[in-house]
Formats: C-alpha cells, sequence, structure tokens
C-alpha cells in the first residue's frame, strides 16, 4: 500500500503500488507537457470521493511501500491519460488486461 501526496499541506489518499504506480507515469507525463488537470478518487473507508487540481507548481509526492517496482501495463496509463485528457478529469479505471508481452513491460 503507498500514498499519493499532494500540496504542502501534505493530503494523501493511500492506493495500492501497482495501482500508483501506474498513476505516477500518468500524472508525471502529464506535468511533463505542462499540462494541469483535475484528479478525483475515493478516499475509501466510506469518507467519499477528493478532488485535487494537478499543476506543476504544485508538490507530489508517489510513497511506495514496496522494494520491486511492478510490471507497467501501458493500456492502463493510456487510459488514465485520455481520462484525465476529458472533461471529467482523471479517475482510476479498472486495470484492462495487457494486449501482449510488450504491453505489459517494465519501464
Amino acid at each position: 500500500m503507498g500514498k499519493f501526496i499532494y500540496g504542502a499541506t501534505a493530503v494523501s489518499v493511500d492506493l495500492e503500488d501497482r495501482t500508483l504506480a501506474h498513476l505516477r507515469i500518468a500524472v508525471m507525463t502529464k506535468l511533463r507537457r505542462n499540462e494541469s488537470f483535475m484528479f478525483d478518487i475515493d478516499v475509501g473507508g466510506g469518507n467519499g470521493r477528493r478532488t485535487f487540481w494537478i499543476h506543476p507548481s504544485v508538490p507530489i509526492q508517489f510513497h511506495f511501500f514496496g522494494s520491486r517496482p511492478p510490471r507497467i501495463n501501458r493500456a492502463w496509463v493510456e487510459e488514465m491519460l485520455r481520462l484525465a485528457s476529458s472533461t471529467s478529469g482523471l479517475t482510476i479505471p479498472p486495470e484492462p488486461a495487457a494486449k501482449d508481452k510488450d504491453e505489459a513491460a517494465e519501464i
């Protein structure tokens, strides 16, 4: 279980390391392009949802508790990027099946 930590006040959301690794790639790809976007996530435990405005000027941390990076499913990252570019913003979609061995290659 990892943490997505946002902003100077260090608001955090717990996520599985695998999900967090894919989210990290999608978020950093958008920020490298200097693209801001909305990120909406269920905070779990019946505590509702939280929406973040992701912007290059706001500090972000990805805290992984596992020691090994997971294999990356490119289709999942691409779906996250598509959602981040939509008017409703990025949400965490279910992980799609990898199309072939190259789609699940480590990045």
